[in-house]
């Protein structure tokens, strides 16, 4: 099973989706991350404010951020090797890379409050 380790910029916690504004990709891609840990592919997550040791260790990160700076970041590599540099990718790529068949969630209700994945009616309407 591939091994898949992601090295975020510098955010207020590990995964970026705290605070009153959360950005939907970043939601997004951390329930894709869960989702390849539940097919069983191992997964490390750095973020620069609270681990800048990690990206200063590994000579792939450390020479993106050289030549690009923190528009390199997130750089995203699959058993060592660097897949995604700048941006967050899907869950079809992650799932293609770490070779597992992906399963797309399902899309946010407009204006709602349900994150994708599977729904549940709730009784006040939300799922």
């Amino acid at each position: 099973m591939s091994s898949i380790r992601i090295f975020d910029p510098a955010m207020c916690c590990s995964t970026g989706i705290c605070g009153p504004s959360v950005d939907p990709q970043l939601a997004r891609f951390a329930a894709d991350l869960d989702w390849l840990k539940g097919q069983g592919v191992r997964v490390e997550r750095y973020n620069l404010s609270q681990q800048p040791g990690a990206f200063a260790d590994n000579a792939s990160v450390k020479g993106a951020l050289e030549a690009r700076g923190e528009a390199a970041l997130p750089v995203v590599l699959v058993d060592g090797e660097i897949k995604a540099s700048g941006v967050y990718p899907t869950r079809a790529e992650l799932a293609a890379w770490a070779g597992v068949t992906a399963d797309e969630p399902a899309p946010a209700r407009a204006g709602g409050c349900c994150g994708g994945g599977k729904r549940v009616a709730k009784p006040d309407g939300c799922c």
